[in-house]
């Protein structure tokens, strides 16, 4: 599933090409996606200019004038700008013309994605309203995760990946960003240091923006924007390295399951 680093590459690959931009078409193949594409997209999309590309978590929003098209890649689909021409695929669902000739395509095999319209400030739909911190804002640090653990019982990997505490850290990071912090993936949030959140709200911000730096984390079919792989992946520390010797100390890395994810980490190394 692309998590926020893909999510945020992609957003920075697309953005020079659709700011300023009018939609002067929009192609729908597909509506059938995680919820019915709104017809009112149809209605109002066309003929405005895109003034924004954003993104909140892990959903990229279009804003215009008149309202904000809310994207989500859903399990394994992808935006790519292409020439209004361009063959289509299979699984090309959505396309969204520019009056510069290319057009913005979703492509989503599983159609687990989203394409969304809200006429409402985006941060107030339902999707967004309740998300947590940005994880690579001011706002987030080791003492929102303390006192959001306060007596949580829930193990801590789950407890980062909660959206509602904090958006985007999906499972490829958190398992990171536990081993950068030096911490049991099944240790009880709430038996937590403040010390020790300290060093894991930093050790989620080196390892998101690594990977953002590098283009995110291709594991099977992700390529962002511009049609590129990501390359994360050649320096994850225990993520999908079962059995492999811990880059740190030498000891095999296990796995176990955590709230039906599978979770990788060094025995050693992580307390």
């Amino acid at each position: 599933m692309p998590e926020l680093p893909e999510v945020e590459t992609t957003r920075r690959g697309i953005e020079t090409h659709l700011l300023g931009r009018r939609v002067i078409g929009l192609v729908i193949r597909q509506r059938q996606l995680r919820w019915p594409v709104p017809h009112a997209l149809d209605r109002s999309l066309p003929g405005q200019i895109i003034r924004g590309v954003h993104r909140r978590g892990k959903y990229l929003l279009l804003a215009t004038d008149v309202g904000t098209a809310i994207l989500h890649l859903g399990m394994s689909g992808s935006l790519r700008l292409v020439p209004r021409a361009a063959p289509i695929g299979k699984h090309d669902h959505v396309d969204i013309q520019l009056d510069s000739g290319q057009s913005l395509r979703l492509t989503d095999p599983r159609r687990f994605g989203a394409l969304l319209w809200t006429t409402e400030p985006a941060e107030q739909h339902e999707l967004l309203a309740k998300l947590g911190p940005e994880p690579l804002g001011d706002d987030f640090d080791g003492t929102h995760l303390f006192n959001s653990a306060c007596k949580r019982k829930i193990a801590i990997k789950q407890f980062i990946m909660d959206s509602h505490i904090v958006v985007g850290v999906g499972n490829i990071y958190a398992s990171e960003a536990l081993f950068i912090a030096g911490i049991h993936p099944t240790r009880p949030a709430g038996r937590i240091s403040r010390e020790r959140y300290a060093a894991l709200a930093i050790a989620i911000k080196t390892v998101l923006a690594a990977s953002i730096k590098m283009g995110g984390t291709t594991l099977r079919n992700f390529v962002g924007g511009d049609g590129q792989p990501g390359y994360f992946k050649q320096t994850l520390r225990v993520y999908d390295r079962l059995d492999e010797p811990c880059r740190q100390c030498g000891t095999p890395i296990r796995s176990k399951r955590i709230g039906q994810r599978s979770s990788f980490y060094c025995v050693q190394c992580q307390r």
